[in-house]
């Protein structure tokens, strides 16, 4: 079966908006949490928002570094 081929340019963008996306919404939650600091913590909430991060600020940067790899070695 023959599928489709996927213009590069477009796939690049498939691959590169949702982690753009994912980067907004990680600078978000930073802004919110300092932001809102000491509501956060008067409301034991603070816990929550920093294991979010330390999940989440991993994982964006390595997809982000596997993108830049990819791209660079002209397999995206």
């Amino acid at each position: 079966m023959n599928q489709p081929k996927i213009n590069p340019g477009l796939l690049r963008l498939f691959v590169v908006f949702p982690n753009l996306l994912a980067w907004c919404l990680m600078i978000g939650i930073i802004f919110f949490v300092i932001t809102n600091f000491e509501e956060l913590k008067a409301a034991e909430a603070l816990s929550f928002w920093i294991i979010l991060l330390a999940i989440f600020l991993p994982i964006t940067m390595y997809t982000s570094y596997s993108i830049i790899k990819r791209i660079k070695s002209g397999a995206l």
